[in-house]
């Protein structure tokens, strides 16, 4: 069970570092899948930015877990991915977004898969 756990923790991170990478070397090529038209000058900025690190910071967070065995660093990821899929909700019901179901299903998913894995998975010595 701890493996297939370690799978599902494992494959998220790596996708997340992956978009992180396109956010910087290829913005162009990754930004219509969040729905956004890359900005330009400061706003182009904030994009390449903002969301390489997030999905930098999301999939290092939890390939460190699985690496060193520490839950600690599960929590980190699980906040980014929860405060963002209350954020989308928040700008649904708020500011007239469009309900990015497709967004927040996988966020809510991930999140309760690494909060399963902190509560699972061996805390290392």
């Amino acid at each position: 069970m701890n493996k297939i756990l370690k799978v599902l923790v494992v494959l998220p991170a790596l996708l997340f570092l992956v978009t992180g990478v396109r956010w910087l070397v290829a913005p162009a090529g990754v930004a219509p899948m969040f729905g956004l038209t890359l900005g330009e000058g400061v706003a182009l900025s904030s994009q390449v930015g903002d969301m390489a690190g997030f999905f930098l910071t999301l999939g290092s967070c939890m390939l460190i877990a699985l690496i060193t065995g520490r839950r600690s660093w599960y929590y980190p990821a699980i906040m980014l991915l929860a405060i963002t899929a209350v954020g989308r909700i928040v700008a649904w019901m708020s500011h007239d977004a469009t309900l990015a179901l497709g967004l927040i299903g996988p966020e809510v998913v991930v999140a309760i898969i690494l909060l399963v894995a902190s509560r699972r998975l061996p805390e290392a010595d």
